[in-house]
């Protein structure tokens, strides 16, 4: 079973279940940059129709290898990147640059790299607190009128955030951290349901210390990470896990996750055993 055969959209995007997470590829040249123009190649093999990317990972140089490893793309494939931050001096290496201005450039920066005429998912990697929200999305609002993107997405953003972004153009996704461990986005995922808008939680299989997840995986014959991401498959329809990967061989278990079907029972043991807070 492909990861599009779980079913044929999240939400609003016209994709499969399970989506692919690109940020851990690695893009220096030589033998592992080559491994990994492989893994992007299999997933498109697997039947995987969403890859993530963004400008912040490796600035650029991510979204060059998956042109690389996928141009001329797939029929059906979506890419998805993220814009919104920029390279900075400070200790963490990045800073919001949401004005208006920037956010065009690297968007049109992002349609070179990617060698695409236009962006079918364009997301706003992170709120610039400097700039007022409605200038944010209106100039990703502005990129759409174009014709340059076809849907615009946030990442970590409140529900009262997403609600006022909404007031300014059409949201398609959200990006939060998300998972069995870490549920503090539950309003986000509500408010995403109700409007029908994909969420994509990042880090989704991060790890956790739960005897309930061994033993679900245990009867199910999965793996844990299986089972994360079943779980996150089955708690909302919106629900577009896409985690990441540079093994070829977690790849297929990821994708495979789709497949499995979790009982009730084991759902609620799992909420019960795996309280969120974890890492």
């Amino acid at each position: 079973m492909t990861a599009a055969d779980r079913a044929d959209r999240a939400s609003g995007l016209p994709v499969g279940r399970v989506g692919f997470g690109a940020m851990r590829l690695p893009t220096a040249p030589g033998p592992e940059r080559e491994r990994a123009l492989g893994v992007a190649r299999r997933a498109a093999e697997l039947g995987v129709t969403l890859v993530d990317t963004a400008f912040m990972y490796g600035w650029g140089a991510n979204e060059e290898l998956l042109a690389d490893a996928l141009h001329p793309y797939p029929e059906g494939l979506l890419i998805a990147t993220k814009v919104g931050i920029a390279r900075s001096d400070g200790p963490e290496g990045w800073a919001h640059d949401g004005r208006p201005g920037s956010l065009r450039r690297q968007a049109e920066q992002a349609l070179r790299r990617l060698r695409l005429d236009r962006i079918e998912l364009l997301q706003l990697h992170r709120l610039d607190p400097a700039v007022p929200v409605a200038e944010q999305v209106g100039a990703l609002g502005e990129l759409r009128a174009a014709g340059l993107v076809h849907r615009i997405g946030l990442s970590e953003v409140t529900a009262e955030q997403l609600t006022e972004a909404r007031r300014t153009a059409p949201v398609a996704s959200v990006q939060n951290r998300y998972s069995l461990f870490s549920r503090d986005h539950e309003r986000v995922l509500d408010a995403c349901e109700a409007a029908d808008i994909a969420f994509l939680p990042w880090r989704p299989v991060a790890a956790g210390d739960s005897a309930e997840v061994a033993a679900v995986a245990a009867e199910t014959g999965a793996t844990p990470q299986q089972v994360l991401l079943a779980w996150l498959l089955a708690r909302s329809p919106v629900m577009l896990p896409i985690p990441g990967t540079a093994s070829a061989a977690h790849l297929e278990e990821n994708v495979a996750a789709g497949a499995l079907r979790l009982t009730s029972g084991q759902r609620e043991r799992l909420e019960h055993g795996a309280p969120p807070g974890g890492p």
